[in-house]
Protein backbone atom coordinates (compact mmCIF):
# COMPACT_ATOMS: atom_id res chain seq x y z
CA UNK A 1 0.00 0.00 0.00
CA UNK A 2 1.16 3.29 -1.14
CA UNK A 3 0.83 6.39 1.47
CA UNK A 4 1.13 9.92 1.01
CA UNK A 5 2.33 12.02 4.22
CA UNK A 6 1.50 15.79 4.11
CA UNK A 7 5.18 16.73 3.79
CA UNK A 8 4.68 14.20 0.17
CA UNK A 9 1.34 16.03 -0.72
CA UNK A 10 3.04 19.54 0.04
CA UNK A 11 6.02 18.78 -2.14
CA UNK A 12 4.24 17.55 -4.80
CA UNK A 13 1.81 20.48 -5.14
CA UNK A 14 4.92 22.75 -5.29
CA UNK A 15 6.10 21.39 -8.21
CA UNK A 16 5.82 23.24 -11.64
CA UNK A 17 3.81 21.32 -13.99
CA UNK A 18 7.30 20.07 -15.79
CA UNK A 19 8.52 18.59 -12.53
CA UNK A 20 5.32 17.03 -11.70
CA UNK A 21 5.24 15.24 -15.07
CA UNK A 22 8.66 14.09 -14.52
CA UNK A 23 7.52 12.65 -10.77
CA UNK A 24 4.56 10.74 -12.85
CA UNK A 25 6.72 9.29 -15.56
CA UNK A 26 8.88 7.94 -12.76
CA UNK A 27 5.92 6.36 -11.24
CA UNK A 28 4.74 4.82 -14.71
CA UNK A 29 8.16 3.36 -15.27
CA UNK A 30 8.68 1.83 -12.03
CA UNK A 31 4.82 0.15 -12.98
CA UNK A 32 6.39 -0.83 -16.48
CA UNK A 33 9.45 -2.15 -14.69
CA UNK A 34 7.86 -4.36 -12.14
CA UNK A 35 4.92 -5.42 -14.60
CA UNK A 36 5.68 -9.13 -14.57
CA UNK A 37 4.85 -9.22 -10.55
CA UNK A 38 2.23 -6.75 -10.92
CA UNK A 39 -0.87 -8.42 -10.43
CA UNK A 40 -3.49 -5.74 -9.61
CA UNK A 41 -3.09 -1.80 -8.82
CA UNK A 42 -5.16 0.81 -8.19
CA UNK A 43 -4.97 4.71 -7.16
CA UNK A 44 -7.56 5.40 -4.42
CA UNK A 45 -9.61 8.56 -4.54
CA UNK A 46 -8.77 11.11 -1.65
CA UNK A 47 -9.99 10.29 1.62
CA UNK A 48 -12.85 12.69 1.80
CA UNK A 49 -14.54 10.49 -0.63
CA UNK A 50 -14.74 8.23 1.58
CA UNK A 51 -18.12 6.55 3.60
CA UNK A 52 -17.01 3.99 6.65
CA UNK A 53 -19.30 1.43 7.93
CA UNK A 54 -18.77 0.81 11.62
CA UNK A 55 -19.97 -2.67 12.11
CA UNK A 56 -19.49 -2.54 16.03
CA UNK A 57 -22.86 -1.29 17.21
CA UNK A 58 -26.00 -2.97 17.82
CA UNK A 59 -27.09 -0.97 14.24
CA UNK A 60 -24.57 -0.28 11.52
CA UNK A 61 -23.55 2.87 11.47
CA UNK A 62 -22.82 4.64 7.51
CA UNK A 63 -20.71 8.08 8.04
CA UNK A 64 -18.89 10.13 5.43
CA UNK A 65 -14.81 10.31 5.54
CA UNK A 66 -12.16 7.78 6.99
CA UNK A 67 -12.51 5.61 8.91
CA UNK A 68 -9.22 7.12 10.85
CA UNK A 69 -8.12 10.47 11.75
CA UNK A 70 -4.76 10.27 10.52
CA UNK A 71 -1.89 12.28 8.77
CA UNK A 72 -0.46 9.42 6.74
CA UNK A 73 -3.08 8.62 3.85
CA UNK A 74 -3.24 5.03 1.96
CA UNK A 75 -3.37 6.89 -1.80
CA UNK A 76 -3.36 3.48 -3.56
CA UNK A 77 -2.05 -0.20 -3.89
CA UNK A 78 -0.39 -2.73 -6.01
CA UNK A 79 -0.71 -6.27 -5.68
CA UNK A 80 2.68 -8.07 -6.90
CA UNK A 81 3.70 -11.91 -7.14
CA UNK A 82 6.31 -12.37 -5.06
CA UNK A 83 8.59 -15.08 -3.57
CA UNK A 84 8.72 -13.86 -0.15
CA UNK A 85 9.56 -11.50 1.96
CA UNK A 86 12.56 -10.26 0.38
CA UNK A 87 11.61 -10.33 -3.19
CA UNK A 88 8.76 -7.74 -1.96
CA UNK A 89 10.95 -5.65 0.19
CA UNK A 90 13.67 -5.24 -3.47
CA UNK A 91 10.51 -3.94 -5.02
CA UNK A 92 9.08 -2.11 -2.43
CA UNK A 93 12.63 -0.22 -1.91
CA UNK A 94 12.52 1.35 -5.55
CA UNK A 95 8.93 2.63 -5.15
CA UNK A 96 9.85 6.30 -6.60
CA UNK A 97 6.72 8.55 -5.16
CA UNK A 98 5.15 8.00 -1.88
CA UNK A 99 7.86 8.00 1.60
CA UNK A 100 5.40 5.03 2.75
CA UNK A 101 5.21 1.69 1.70
CA UNK A 102 3.54 -0.94 3.27
CA UNK A 103 3.63 -4.86 2.60
CA UNK A 104 1.20 -7.29 3.56
CA UNK A 105 0.52 -10.99 2.78
CA UNK A 106 -2.97 -11.66 1.00
CA UNK A 107 -5.08 -14.00 3.18
CA UNK A 108 -5.84 -17.16 2.06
Amino acid sequence: MFVDTPQFAADLAAMDEPERNRAYARVQQWFADHHDKITHHAYLMPPDTATTVRLDRAEPLVSDGPFVEGKEIVSGYAEIEAANLDEALRIAKSWPACPVVEIRPIAG
